[in-house]
Parts: structure tokens; C-alpha cells; sequence
């Protein structure tokens, strides 16, 4: 069985590797394995951006296109039980504003009235009423290194009929000295109505059979993880660790112990010392398991890699529409 599990995987591996360049120095990388997201939908369109303030510094820049457009800024801090701060704001046409998430203002200059604290990180969420807006991010570790990558796109109403989903794949190597990563993993419940449902967010998880191949191709079991918005401190912690019957659950990790996690939280696959190779991320479980009501998700993830010093690279990838179960959407 074991045999017949890598051979597959090593057949996935020789075209993953061409699309895949999560590795050291790569720029910024968007790979769909599962729905092409339609940008140029005249549906509402939604970008996901990653932020985090312990010792960095984290900068969203937003841009406009012809028409005026009103955004709902919805911005998920992990650290605060993952509740939402939120607040609308106006582009007029071709319009760029900055946020600096440590001294949030609008587009027009006034205070938006949410205010984070020093040890903030989690996930935001703009929401446009026009289609055409695009954005990227920039974090400035206090280390000196930089991670840059674009937003991802999201939208309302991006569920069609798609089975059961593959594995999520990205490769890592340690090149130029890399120490440290972050690997970002971010639920985005969608209601029965199609639409971002913000309060699914705290009952939002997958459970995930991890995995990691080397470039001989040899596969390396890890354990299983649950990606949630949650850290060691939400009260929801321990009721999730059993629920999925896990030993872990975060929103974010590091990959191993030769590259682990910058801030020193969870890795993926713990006693693992592989410096090059394939993740591997297997969803086994998810609320669809015991309540279709839940409806589905899309996931999006960043993956970090750093020296710990002066340089660092930051990718992005996302998966459209995880169906565990038979249900309305997915059949």
C-alpha cells in the first residue's frame, strides 16, 4: 500500500514541480489545484491578505480601477479569540491606499476605528462592491527580512459541482540559509447562500493527514494537524482537539524541525529533520462531517521561508470548494 501511495504521489510530483516555486527567492505564487477563480466575474469580489505584528511590521495595499467602489474591511485577529474589527471604506476610481495595520486608517486619511494590539496576526478580508480591485502585502520582520506576495482572489458564488478535493502540495528547500517558515493556512466558510459567512469563522476548521516527500521521493508520515483560527489561548481549543480527536490545532506552522516556525509555534510534522521536498496536505475531516449545515470552504494559504536575517519569500496558494460529503453543493 505504502509503495502504491508514493508511486502516485511521485507521478503528482514531476508536474507539481514546475508549478510550484515555493522555494527560497521565488516571488509570488498562485496555484489552484482545484476551480480557477474568475476574476473578471461581475460577482462581488473578495481579497484575502495575511497580517501579523509580533515583531514585524505589516503593510496592505489596495488598489482601485475605473469605477468607485465601496469596501468592507473585515480583519480576523487570532490573538483576540479571532473576533472581527470591521469598517467601510470609499475608493474613488484609480485609487491606491496603504493600510499600516498598526495605525489603521482609511482611504481619505481619518482613523477607521479599529486598533490592534502589539501582538496581533490573523487574516483580512476586503469585500468589493465592483469587481476590479487588486492588492498585495508587504511584512517587515524586525529581524530585517521581508515577505511580499500578492493578495488572493476570492468571490462570492464560486461553488459549482467538484468532488472531493486532492492533496495540497508546496515544495521547500533550504537555499540561501533558510531557517525559519511560516506556513499560513486560512478557512473561508461560505453559507448556504453562496455568500462569506464571517460567522462561521470560529467553527471553521479541516483536519489535515500530513505528509512530506524528498526529492528522492521518499514519503515521510507525519501526524495529523488542524488548521483553525485559534491559538493555545481560545477557549474553543480544547473542545476542537477533541472533536477531531488531534493532539494540534493552529492557524499557523512551521514544517519541520529543519525549518521550523519563525515564531516557535507548532510544526507540521514534528522529529522531521528533511531540508528539501513536497508538503503534503490530505484534508480527512471538516464540520461537512457532522453538520452539512455548515455549508462549505474555500482554504487559502501562504507559505513563508526566511534566513532569520536579511531575506525571506512568501508565496500564496488556494483551494476552491472542499466537499467531504454529499450535500446541496456537492454532488
Amino acid at each position: 500500500m505504502l509503495n502504491n501511495k508514493i508511486s502516485k504521489i511521485a507521478s503528482i510530483i514531476l508536474f507539481l514541480f514546475f508549478l510550484t516555486t515555493a522555494s527560497y527567492g521565488g516571488g509570488p505564487l498562485n496555484v489552484n489545484y482545484y476551480q480557477s477563480i474568475d476574476s473578471d466575474s461581475s460577482e462581488t469580489v473578495i481579497l484575502i491578505s495575511y497580517f501579523d505584528l509580533r515583531e514585524r511590521e505589516a503593510f496592505i495595499q489596495l488598489t482601485n480601477t475605473p469605477d468607485t467602489n465601496i469596501v468592507h474591511v473585515r480583519i480576523f485577529n487570532v490573538a483576540d479569540n479571532c473576533n472581527e474589527n470591521n469598517f467601510f471604506d470609499e475608493f474613488t476610481p484609480a485609487d491606491t491606499h496603504v493600510y499600516n495595520m498598526r495605525d489603521i486608517q482609511t482611504n481619505d486619511g481619518n482613523p477607521s476605528g479599529v486598533v490592534l494590539p502589539d501582538d496581533a496576526y490573523g487574516y483580512v478580508v476586503f469585500e468589493a462592491t465592483e469587481r476590479e480591485i487588486f492588492g498585495n502585502l508587504r511584512i517587515l520582520d524586525d529581524s530585517g527580512y521581508e515577505y511580499r506576495t500578492n493578495l488572493v482572489f476570492a468571490r462570492d458564488n464560486s461553488i459549482d459541482n467538484i468532488g472531493q478535493s486532492p492533496p495540497i502540495f508546496f515544495n521547500f528547500n533550504k537555499n540561501e540559509d533558510v531557517k525559519l517558515s511560516d506556513i499560513l493556512i486560512i478557512n473561508f466558510p461560505i453559507n448556504q447562500s453562496n455568500k462569506f459567512d464571517a460567522s462561521g469563522i470560529l467553527n471553521s476548521w479541516f483536519q489535515f493527514d500530513v505528509d512530506i516527500i524528498d526529492e528522492n521521493e521518499t514519503l515521510f508520515s507525519c501526524r495529523d494537524v488542524v488548521s483553525a483560527c485559534v491559538d493555545n489561548d481560545n477557549p474553543l481549543l480544547d473542545a476542537l482537539l477533541e472533536l477531531t480527536g488531534t493532539g494540534v490545532a493552529s492557524f499557523d506552522y512551521g514544517i519541520n524541525n529543519a525549518i521550523p516556525h519563525s515564531r516557535d509555534g507548532e510544526l507540521l510534522c514534528p522529529g522531521n529533520i528533511i531540508e528539501e521536498g513536497l508538503v503534503s496536505l490530505r484534508v480527512e475531516s471538516s464540520p461537512f462531517n457532522i453538520n452539512l449545515n455548515v455549508g462549505v470552504q474555500e482554504l487559502f494559504g501562504f507559505v513563508g521561508l526566511n534566513n532569520g536575517n536579511d531575506r525571506g519569500s512568501f508565496d500564496s496558494w488556494w483551494a476552491t470548494n472542499l466537499c467531504l460529503t454529499p450535500s446541496f453543493m456537492c454532488e
